[in-house]
């Protein structure tokens, strides 16, 4: 094996930029000429022939295009910078007790001789990285709601970086909002109760913490793009008139790593297209994931500047602290600039973890120029060069260009230490982001590191500290958040109640259908188009398509409501003499979200999370193939659980045997069984527009009149057929989870029929519940009484009879199952059929009538390409395969 080539070798050997210079004399004059071009008439005019020297390379087809990533330098120069306008010295006091109290927590957590499990884990690493970003924006740019009246601020949005989250909570124990055996119960939420305190969630979970944590960000890259489609969600508002969020940022946090997530990224152009100028990213860039390196050969700053540069934003790079100021003013060569670009994170990391010493003989060493800056300075003084994201002064300055900054999103790229201040224990090194465990050495280190007025026995035993109330830090604290409108993240749920029409009002013609032939997709969007003319509900309606209006027979709603879009309808559309043409408008209703299921459950989840992001209670129908529902963003989904959102997914062209000749990757069998796993998500799989008609109205109302914290999720089909009348009095059943549609018995003269007749329940959902009915008129034809249920919900069904289940483990007297309850009004063996896989239906096996065999009929395995009936054939879930399972039971029996 070859030996690891010396780091002089190293840095040496990395190829330059720039093309040899083969005529330096005319390269000095363009610079002349150039610099004299600025300093006489300004950078505009500067800026202006760059642009038409730009526009003739291209005509010559020279080759060239410029470069979209610069020197590896802040963005902004020390005479651009404002002044700071707090007090520095308290504020670095008050980030350096956060650090520590943050610390504590998961250190103290993961220690089992102090009470903790040793087993709870945590982060410090990456708050210790982003302390200094957050508390700049606590202390000067995030402000939080003020009130829901007019003039009042309604508040920022700020997501927070997941494994940032102890220091947000130890920020919250200094502001009084947390206690100290609060943060006792880190990662313990299930302890904490019984103790008198509030169990904290290892990351922002608004559903464990309602009060507190607004956004959930602890799935990677959901973050980052629900941050965009909630910006443009405030845009759509502004624009519809419906709430003025001028003057309101999104703010976000995240880490490098988490730029290689795919959600990360992909609706970066949307942001630019759309002039997002209230979201604000910065980009925690302390250059290491979890197990090594971001880009250990190559730099993650350049590679994040040139793609968001490329995408549209404005990039602003905070790169280096104060310290280097004097180092830069006093480097006539550029040496410190090429040795910066010969810099690879990989070495950087390197760099973090090492002292003074080692920075000087190995950074400053590497040649002449470089030595010269750094002589007059101590090991010591090298060690503290803090990088441009520890600087409070530096952040400031990047924070109020951002939020000064019109017409593009912006995005900061602020270079950090993961562990910063960690030491020997943490700092930078290749374990950093697993470390949650300091021995006494460790932690005396820590404490004089950032002065803290801890003894040693104080900082041995992990006390938390809080200063006294009536201290400079603490009244600079509450001071400064008050002055921005009070404490952040706070979670509100105050909305007005929305009135919603009658059923009738907008679905008659389902309720009363007398047979006539339609699918429920079709059915959905004449409900839905019913809705959109409330005067009431209708405003405040989201629809919501991933590029499929028109497989939905949605087209009508064009003209109806129009297709939002920030910049109106420039163009005149192709269609523009069809009833059905394609209308973009400023005040448009429709989202359409094109071909990015990502991008349109994101705005689903801005839309149906309005009613505590802003105040203002909306309701989104997101209507996409049911397959690329749950199946492609179901993480998105289970986020927007987290975040308790209120809204409708309906999962078109559903089942594995309704979209006949798509095949396998388009027809769904299995998002029902998802959808059963997230516990506010209530699922239904209606067959019939009557029984959709009833789902849609009781969702409506548990959603804008009793605000509960639930979301629908409905499949609806694109298959035709007769629809029936909505049974009076069925209507609690459907929503409970099913019904008995009806009995057939062929009528028989009373010397033929049998002494002993034989009867069957069948059971079917959705698509299968007409074969279900063919099946049972085809057994009723050979004399045998088969009784059919529709069922509405298999997963109600089963959530159910789990309650029923519990409560008698429990020792309670509980009540019968309501699916027993309902099959006892019928007899024989029973059969379910879907056009789901078996696991649907067999959700609910526990909870049927004892002593009644069950069967159940799916579509398990992968779909093919062929007729609607060649398909049920094959699966066994057409009317002739529920007839041979009927009769092959009652044999049985």
């Amino acid at each position: 094996m070859n030996a690891p080539l010396p780091l002089h070798t190293l840095l040496h050997d990395m190829p330059t930029p720039s093309q040899p210079d083969t005529d330096p004399q005319e390269t000095a004059e363009w610079r002349e000429a150039f610099t004299a071009l600025t300093a006489a008439q300004g950078p505009e005019r500067a800026r202006f022939v760059l642009d038409e020297l730009a526009r003739l390379a291209r005509e010559q087809r020279v080759g060239w295009r410029p470069e979209l990533s610069t020197p590896y330098v802040n963005s902004i120069s020390v005479n651009e910078q404002p002044v700071f306008p707090g007090d520095l010295a308290i504020e670095e006091r008050l980030a350096s007790l956060m650090r520590w109290n943050a610390l504590a927590m998961v250190v103290r957590a993961n220690q089992a001789e102090s009470g903790g499990s040793a087993e709870l884990g945590g982060h410090i690493a990456s708050y210790a990285s982003a302390a200094d970003l957050f508390e700049t924006g606590f202390n000067h740019f995030f402000r939080a709601r003020e009130g829901l009246g007019a003039g009042q601020h309604r508040g920022d949005l700020v997501f927070f970086q997941p494994h940032s989250a102890p220091g947000v909570y130890a920020r919250a124990y200094l502001e009084g909002r947390l206690d100290e055996k609060d943060l006792g119960f880190y990662r313990q939420e299930l302890s904490a109760p019984g103790q008198g305190a509030q169990g904290l969630s290892s990351y922002p979970h608004p559903y464990l913490m309602p009060d507190f944590w607004q956004f959930p960000t602890g799935s990677m890259g959901i973050g980052p793009i629900s941050s965009i489609y909630h910006a443009r969600f405030m845009h759509y508002l502004t624009h519809r008139r419906l709430l003025d969020c001028t003057g309101r940022k999104v703010w976000g946090v995240f880490g490098d790593g988490e730029m290689d997530e795919p959600e990360s990224m992909s609706a970066l152009t949307l942001a630019a297209r759309e002039g997002l100028d209230n979201l604000v990213w910065v980009v925690n860039c302390n250059l290491q994931r979890l197990d090594g390196p971001v880009r250990g050969n190559g730099r993650i700053i350049d590679e994040l500047e040139k793609l968001f540069a490329g995408a549209g934003w404005k990039v602003i790079k905070l790169v280096w602290g104060s310290d280097w100021d004097g180092l830069f003013a006093r480097d006539l060569t550029g040496a410190l600039t090429q040795a910066f670009a010969h810099t690879v994170d990989g070495q950087m990391q390197t760099f973090a973890a090492k002292d003074g010493r080692f920075n000087r003989d190995n950074f400053f060493g590497q040649n002449e120029e470089l030595a010269r800056l750094a002589q007059g300075m101590s090991d010591e003084q090298i060690d503290r060069l803090k990088r441009g994201g520890h600087d409070l002064v530096k952040i400031h300055a990047a924070y109020a260009a951002a939020a000064n900054h019109s017409g593009q999103p912006t995005v900061i790229l602020a270079h950090t230490k993961k562990g910063y201040g960690m030491g020997s224990a943490g700092q930078g090194k290749m374990t950093t982001h697993s470390q949650k465990k300091f021995d006494g050495g460790d932690l005396i280190e820590f404490r004089n590191r950032f002065n803290l007025p801890l003894s040693d026995e104080q900082a041995t035993s992990l006390s938390f500290y809080k200063p006294a109330a009536d201290s400079a830090e603490m009244q600079y604290l509450h001071a400064r958040r008050q002055a921005l409108g009070g404490y952040l993240p706070k979670r509100e749920t105050l909305a007005d109640v929305v009135a919603v029409p009658a059923l009738p009002a907008y679905a008659q013609f389902a309720l009363t259908a007398d047979g006539k032939e339609m699918s429920t997709t079709m059915a959905f969007v004449r409900m839905l188009g019913g809705l959109l003319k409330d005067p009431a509900l209708g405003p405040k309606i989201v629809p919501i398509v991933a590029d499929e209006a028109r497989t939905f027979g949605m087209a009508n709603l064009f003209k109806q409501v129009g297709i939002y879009s920030s910049v109106g309808q420039k163009y005149a559309p192709e269609d523009i003499g069809s009833v059905l043409s394609y209308r973009e408008a400023l005040d448009g209703q429709i989202l359409e979200e094109g071909i990015s299921e990502a991008g349109a459950l994101a705005s689903w989840t801005a839309a149906a999370t309005s009613y505590s992001v802003h105040g203002l209670a909306m309701l989104p129908f997101y209507i996409y193939y049911s397959m690329f529902g749950f199946q492609r963003v179901g993480d998105q989904i289970w986020a927007a659980a987290d975040q308790r959102a209120r809204g409708f997914l309906l999962g078109a062209t559903s089942g594995r045997t309704t979209l006949g000749g798509e095949g396998l990757q388009h027809q769904d069998g299995s998002s029902h069984l998802v959808a059963a796993t997230i516990p506010n998500c209530k699922a239904y799989d209606p067959a019939f527009a009557c029984e959709l008609a009833v789902i849609i109205d009781q969702g409506i109302r548990e959603m804008m009149v009793a605000q509960q914290d639930v979301f629908y999720y409905v499949t609806l089909m694109n298959e035709n057929y007769a629809q029936p009348d909505l049974r009076p009095g069925t209507e609690a059943d459907i929503i409970r989870g099913c019904y008995q549609f009806n009995s057939y018995l062929r009528p028989l003269d009373m010397g033929q029929r049998p002494k002993k007749l034989e009867k069957i329940t069948l059971m079917g959902s959705g698509a299968i519940l007409t074969e279900v009915i063919k099946a049972a008129q085809q057994l009723a034809a050979q004399g045998i009484e088969a009784t059919v249920f529709s069922v509405t919900s298999w997963s109600e069904l089963a959530r159910d009879g789990a309650a029923c289940q519990q409560r008698a483990l429990a020792g309670e007297t509980a009540p019968e199952t309501f699916i027993a309850q309902q099959l006892n009004a019928s007899e024989g063996p029973i059969i379910a059929a879907t056009d789901y896989v078996r696991a649907v239906p067999e959700s609910i096996r526990a909870f049927l009538p004892p002593g009644r065999s069950y069967l159940t009929l799916g579509t398990d395995g992968f779909g093919r390409s062929d007729t609607r009936a060649a398909l049920r054939g094959f699966f066994g879930v057409d009317a002739a395969s529920i007839v041979k399972a009927a009769l092959h039971q009652l044999q049985l029996r």
